[in-house]
């Protein structure tokens, strides 16, 4: 599948950059026209969908990518479970432009996670799946393929408990784009520590900012809704995720 809005392949670039972006999440049974509307909506410059906390199968997911190619949007997809890094390759062989892990907690989860979702000499991907992003176009060309693909796909990393946030800096390696805040499950680890000199997600925010500066990893943080956006920004988040309205 190719999507039918070259900037919808720019979006490494685009992090890399600095850029400001927003970004929304919808769930994989989303049908074009209702996608189409939440885009215009934000504008939206990526979409995001989940398998997490969201029943799918790997059918719904290639049908999802075909219709975002259509568009010309991003696609960032939540994995099931942190312990299912090993599978991201096949998760990429479905058509999404990008992976998230979720609650990320050791280095050793970030290496086979960089591992498998870029290909050699980056990492150890395998070769293969017909509904990769841009293999009806690059395909016919595995070296040049591979080196696309590296240079494209997104991958972020989600921490979600402060002991996350304190290692933060560990966890955003070489090939890590975007380390993701998870903030539901990182404000319920916050409440059970009530002495942690950290008391608020805005807090870990703040500190998991400093920890990435002159890294070339980025945050993002599920803002969740619109009038939350200026408050981020000005904090100085560069990436923000909402949910579809």
């Amino acid at each position: 599948m190719e999507p039918t809005n070259p900037s919808a392949l720019t979006l490494k670039k685009r992090i890399h950059a600095g850029e400001q972006l927003l970004g929304v999440s919808v769930p994989p049974t989303t049908s074009k026209g209702r996608l189409e509307d939440i885009i215009a909506s934000g504008p939206y410059d990526f979409v995001s969908t989940d398998s997490q906390h969201t029943a799918f199968n790997e059918e719904t997911i290639v049908a999802f990518c075909e219709m975002a190619a259509e568009i010309g949007i991003h696609v960032q997809f939540r994995i099931k479970h942190t312990r299912l890094t090993y599978l991201i390759g096949n998760y990429l062989d479905l058509g999404p432009t990008g992976v998230e892990v979720p609650q990320v907690e050791t280095e050793e989860t970030v290496d086979e996670a960089v591992g498998n979702f870029y290909y050699i000499p980056d990492g150890v991907r395998s070769w293969g799946g017909r509904t990769r992003l841009g293999f009806a176009k690059r395909g016919g060309d595995h070296v040049a393929y591979r080196k696309w693909w590296n240079s494209t796909g997104v991958l972020w990393i989600q921490i979600e408990s402060l002991h996350s946030v304190s290692n933060a800096h560990l966890l955003a390696k070489p090939g890590v784009d975007c380390l993701s805040f998870g903030p539901m499950d990182l404000t319920l680890d916050i409440e059970i520590h009530p002495n942690h000199p950290f008391r608020s997600v805005d807090d870990c925010v703040k500190h998991v900012l400093k920890q990435l500066e002159g890294t070339g990893t980025k945050l993002v943080h599920r803002n969740n809704t619109p009038d939350t956006r200026q408050k981020y920004i000005d904090m100085g988040v560069p990436i923000l995720l909402e949910l579809a309205r």
